[in-house]
């Protein structure tokens, strides 16, 4: 039976009180996106690449301009810059990795999001653009012990990944282990702490509305950067009800991910009016240039807030015509010499 917004706000609020009652592990030192900083990854050269939620507010309250600096191209497509560009495939092969980097670097995609074997190669690829390297953690299933998924973190970024995409152990979650679900994704955060931020995977399609609470709190109080709906290899993928809870429970201080099954831009634009700001998808390209820009990749296994902008784009556009780019409002990139 589906829940009022009143419902799920109550519901949200009683969970959140009576967990933070339960466990008392620290949660001090995650990044707070509503005080405007920016991360320990980003140099403030790149901003508006890296931090595209800040810029977009900066814009919003009247920035004309935004310095980058070298490595920063002209990005003025707002919904590209919210979309990991996901292979995730076991069988992808290493000119599959190539072109979906090309693809990224020709979009201006937020990431590439790739499994750890190719890390490397997607840094090398990406080296002289301001495209990221997303890898996964504990993928798909969560049920990793925590020193495997820090080793996986470490190794990661030694490679090149400056985004962390970890799946919940969603049995300890289940199981009201709070403590060991929270640590779990304390080891990831810290493995990443200054050189990667870390996105949770709740697996939304294994958990009720409960859970999936609990889960954003712990995902908060860890230190996490976002919480993130679906591995796309699971049960369901991202439904516009689970952003808009998972939004409602970290406000504006966490980044929120539609991924699973976010296969066309009118999907994409609806995850983002709920209130995601990334979106993790395999069919990057057909979202932003519209359904008629080619099919989503065969292989793909999976399909930062500006709703606003987004929103300016017509649900009145003919399937298979024409594209839609959508640029952010008065921004001038003003490259750094």
């Amino acid at each position: 039976m589906a829940r009022s917004a009143f419902e799920l706000d109550r519901l949200a609020d009683l969970i959140a009180d009576e967990l933070q009652r339960q466990t008392s592990a620290r949660h001090d030192g995650h990044h707070d996106c509503a005080t405007g900083e920016c991360g320990d990854d980003c140099d403030g050269a790149h901003c508006v690449a890296h931090c595209p939620d800040k810029v977009r507010r900066l814009v919003e309250c009247g920035v004309e301009r935004v310095s980058a600096g070298p490595g920063v191209g002209a990005c003025d497509n707002v919904l590209a810059r919210m979309i990991d560009h996901t292979l995730l495939s076991p069988t992808a092969t290493r000119s599959d990795i190539e072109a979906l980097c090309d693809e990224a670097r020709e979009n201006c995609f937020a990431s590439v999001c790739v499994n750890p074997y190719w890390v490397t190669l997607a840094n090398e690829k990406l080296a002289e653009s301001p495209v990221r390297v997303c890898t996964v953690i504990g993928f798909p299933l969560g049920a990793n012990r925590a020193e495997t998924k820090v080793y996986e973190a470490i190794r990661a970024v030694e490679d090149g990944a400056v985004e962390l995409d970890m799946v919940l152990n969603s049995g300890a979650l289940r199981s009201g282990d709070y403590t060991a679900a929270e640590r779990d994704i304390a080891g990831v955060v810290e493995a990443g702490r200054g050189r990667a931020i870390v996105k949770v995977i709740l697996e939304t399609g294994h958990l009720n509305d409960e859970e999936k609470v609990k889960a954003c709190v712990l995902a908060r109080r860890a230190g996490a950067h976002f919480v993130k709906t679906s591995t796309g290899f699971g049960k369901g993928g991202a439904t516009e009800e689970d952003v808009r809870l998972m939004r409602r429970v970290v406000g504006p201080a966490l980044g929120v991910k539609a991924s699973g099954g976010v296969k066309d831009q009118p999907t994409a634009i609806r995850m983002i009016e709920a209130g995601a700001t990334r979106i993790g998808a395999s069919a990057g390209v057909r979202i932003v240039h519209g359904n008629g820009a080619g099919p989503e990749r065969a292989y793909g296994a999976e399909a930062s807030s500006a709703p606003a902008a987004i929103s300016a784009v017509t649900s009145a556009q003919r399937p298979g015509i024409r594209s839609t780019v959508i640029p952010a409002p008065r921004a001038t990139i003003h490259r750094l010499r």
